[in-house]
């Protein structure tokens, strides 16, 4: 999961509000039981210490739930009388969950928003192809590819006399030129480092001629479909069905090519690797002692997250530094945190994540995933940890 949306947390400092709720208002009485949920979260929060401002900030903004078409939840952060972020969730939280702390309570966030990937869609024809985005907020046309206009558009029929067969090469010519400027778009627009699917979609033949010239890397990456035209609303519920279908097998594959990394990443030199992607024994971390330190040394290059682990809550002290992270308050005020406080492992560990770019991928719960829950490939193989300055 890319966490770029989550940056606005990292531009204050908190306590912060961490609101998860169902908005759903499928059963009858929905407004009075938003009302009784409102009174409860906010009910939550002045137990909790919350300041006055920040508690009419979430007042206000769950007073302004659209009454209709409203997603299945909600996850809202505010501090200091501002909703930094409001975000719909892919699926309601299976209970409210409110909480004033001094870092915002991201992980629930993981859990809920979900992890499809980001999906590059090309709509291929002989003149050209539409390109479309596809992501968590929906469907958007980035722009158009065109070939030479006289290749085949309007022609009924090929000529039938000696000049057929160099007219027929000639359009062949002309499509071969187009597949190429189509793939070199894609290859500009699609990153290469596993993160976007790249679909194509269109005839058979114009797919095979478009994933030939793509440089291997995203040619591994893509996948082609049987629905979807470069007409408007043509096959657009097949077209949909299929992509969703695409992206979900993407997703389960990515977390199984990292969980293999991982896995190799944690053995003992000389043990036998299983996949081409890993990179050897010392190139991952489990438990939070271990990837605290990773995240420290910014070498985190995939957090993973498993369901219910009891790393998740343990207790770790951070400094107002997004990679200020220690074990305990000694070690805190020996790495020099001023004033460092508890928090939630989990929580302090997604918060240097996002300053570091690093992804992060939850696990299913019928994969393998670390011990704890808690786990990190590298980006390189760590040397011999820096000692803590001794405390004052």
């Amino acid at each position: 999961m890319d966490l770029d949306f989550l940056k606005p947390l990292l531009e204050h400092p908190g306590p912060w509000a961490s609101v998860f709720i169902e908005t759903s208002r499928a059963t009858e009485g929905g407004a009075k039981i938003q009302k009784l949920r409102d009174r409860a979260v906010l009910g939550q929060l002045v137990d909790d210490g919350a300041d006055p401002a920040t508690l009419r900030a979430i007042a206000g903004r769950l007073a302004a739930e659209p009454t209709s078409g409203a997603p299945p939840g909600r996850a809202l952060f505010a501090t200091a009388g501002e909703v930094v972020l409001d975000l719909p969730l892919g699926a309601a939280p299976p209970a409210a969950e409110v909480t004033w702390t001094g870092l915002p309570h991201i992980t629930p966030l993981m859990f809920l928003r979900g992890d499809e990937p980001r999906c590059q869609v090309a709509l291929i024809d002989r003149m050209g192809a539409d390109l479309e985005v596809w992501g968590t907020e929906g469907r958007e046309a980035v722009g158009q590819v065109e070939g030479e206009e006289w290749q085949g558009r309007g022609h009924r029929s090929m000529p039938q006399d000696r000049y057929a067969w160099h007219y027929s090469n000639k359009i062949e010519g002309a499509w071969e030129e187009t597949a190429d400027t189509i793939a070199t778009e894609l290859a500009r627009r699609c990153p290469q480092d596993g993160s976007t699917l790249l679909v194509l979609a269109g005839d058979a033949r114009e797919r095979k001629a478009v994933r030939d010239r793509l440089p291997q890397r995203l040619r591994s990456l893509a996948v082609e479909v049987e629905h979807g035209r470069r007409a408007s609303g043509a096959s657009t519920e097949e077209l949909g069905r299929e992509v969703e279908e695409a992206r979900a097998r993407f997703a389960r594959e990515r977390v199984r090519r990292t969980l293999d990394a991982f896995h190799a990443g944690r053995g003992r030199p000389g043990e036998h690797r299983e996949s081409a992607f890993d990179t050897g024994p010392g190139s991952a971390a489990e438990g939070v002692p271990a990837v605290v330190e990773a995240v420290r040394e910014h070498q985190v290059a995939t957090l993973l997250l498993g369901h219910g682990g009891s790393d998740a809550g343990r207790p770790v002290w951070v400094g107002s530094g997004a990679y200020d992270i220690a074990l305990g308050r000694t070690e805190a005020r020996g790495w020099g945190y001023g004033g460092p406080e508890e928090a939630r492992a989990d929580d302090a560990l997604l918060r240097a994540c996002v300053a570091a770019d690093s992804e992060v991928l939850v696990v299913p719960e019928d994969m393998r995933g670390p011990a704890g829950g808690l786990g990190a490939v590298l980006r390189w193989t760590p040397g011999p940890p820096p000692a803590p300055a001794a405390a004052p």
